[in-house]
């Protein structure tokens, strides 16, 4: 008699993890590591799967416009991720969700919007008009003012200069890992900068920026968006 294989147990969710930049996508991914423990026990957390395509093709997209090309791009990894058994999606990315839209109904699994996560946590927390920092891409989009509004809450975007100057840091600098003298005190300068205009909390809407700003060296509370999402993609796996 030959023994049979394990019938699989159940427990949390597989997450497919939906990559575009890397430091983005490994902080999301180590907080889910991190943080499965606390609600699974020691060591322990939901399986996990990464696809990321070459980040070339994603700004190659994003410069042209090409919200058909990014969609198909994330729904390209979503296929991908199905078939390596992940049951939940997440994209640590915010830019490439203004394509989000194209991309839901066409999914083959479900998934949880990054920009509509970080809206529910600043509404819970009572904040009222929130600016957005993030990738030139990202503060020109609705992907913020939308899901923020659906909150009732204003989003408040930098000035163009600071748009751009930080957009540029971000593609510069914190995408690949190369942090540059200085450019800590730009993003804190920025965010002094959207106090003055009334703000009452930042989004940290590129998912590198937390590896560089927090609480502890900002002026206004931040909403972290990738561990946000990481969080809240861990808590509805778990809850399953």
């Amino acid at each position: 008699m030959t023994a049979s294989a394990p019938l699989p147990t159940a427990g949390p969710l597989h997450i497919g993890i939906v990559g575009c930049s890397a430091e983005g996508a490994a902080l999301c991914y180590r907080t889910i590591c991190a943080e499965g423990a606390g609600l699974l026990g020691p060591h322990a957390h939901p399986e996990l799967s990464l696809h990321t395509p070459s980040l070339h093709r994603y700004v190659e997209a994003l410069d042209r416009g090409d919200r058909e090309a990014v969609a198909a791009l994330m729904l390209d990894s979503a296929h991908r991720l199905q078939a390596a058994g992940a049951q939940l999606l997440i994209c640590p990315d915010n830019t490439i969700h203004q394509a989000f839209d194209l991309v839901e109904p066409r999914s083959p699994l479900p998934w949880l919007h990054i920009a509509r996560v970080v809206a529910d946590e600043a509404r819970q927390r009572g904040f009222r008009r929130v600016g957005v920092l993030g990738t030139q891409w990202l503060v020109r989009s609705e992907v913020y003012p939308e899901a923020l509004a659906a909150a009732g809450i204003e989003a408040i975007r930098p000035s163009d200069a600071w748009r751009d100057e930080l957009g540029a840091r971000i593609m510069d600098e914190l995408v690949p890992g190369r942090l540059q003298p200085g450019t800590v005190e730009r993003f804190q300068r920025a965010i002094d900068a959207l106090r003055e205009r009334g703000c009452d909390a930042v989004v940290l809407g590129c998912t590198e920026i937390p590896l560089i700003i927090d609480d502890a060296n900002a002026s206004l509370p931040t909403l972290d968006s990738t561990r946000l999402l990481a969080r809240a993609a861990l808590r509805r796996a778990v809850a399953q």
